[in-house]
């Protein structure tokens, strides 16, 4: 089966059309920003494995928090660095290719939404975790801002998810 030949656009749109690979930069950055979690990760793995003999519980729990947050981050990187760049700037057509995310088959503006928003209350949740873990550490002030700001980011989610849900979609290839 031949693909049809895409018609040629006029000048203005094809610049605007063209304007995406613009972010391809900002893409490249985040690969950049995901190197130094890896960077950070292991740094943060090499003084839990040095020091765990010393360190109390305590301490190696909020280590270990301290991880999972990052491994977080890093899934957050990975999801709009290959989500936005797949639904703004070009398809990547992974569809054969045995590693492909099963999120990515069906990813769009909104989908892509909605798991940044589940995975930012993931990553409030373990700054949460570990604030209350430590909490004699803080003040009440503190303690009470970082619950509201969690609790926002829910709400917040919570907002996206159901504007997605009430949005029309259309149906293709199995897709909506």
């Amino acid at each position: 089966m031949t693909q049809p030949v895409p018609r040629r656009l006029k000048p203005l749109p094809a610049l605007i059309f063209a304007s995406r690979w613009l972010q391809l930069p900002l893409y490249l950055g985040l690969i950049v920003a995901q190197g130094v979690y890896v960077f950070l990760f292991g740094k943060e793995l090499w003084h839990l494995l040095h020091d765990a003999p010393s360190m109390g519980e305590q301490q190696i729990m909020l280590l270990v928090l301290g991880l999972i947050d990052v491994v977080m981050i890093s899934n957050l990187l990975v999801m709009v660095i290959v989500g936005g760049y797949e639904t703004f700037v070009s398809r990547m057509r992974l569809e054969s290719h045995p590693d492909q995310p099963e999120w990515l088959s069906h990813v769009k503006a909104s989908v892509l939404k909605v798991k940044l928003a589940t995975a930012i209350i993931g990553i409030s949740s373990i700054h949460l975790l570990k604030t209350f873990i430590n909490a004699e550490n803080y003040t009440e002030k503190v303690l009470l801002w970082q619950t509201l700001i969690h609790v926002t980011f829910l709400l917040s989610a919570l907002a996206i998810a159901a504007t997605d849900r009430l949005m029309p979609h259309t149906r293709r290839g199995g897709d909506h």
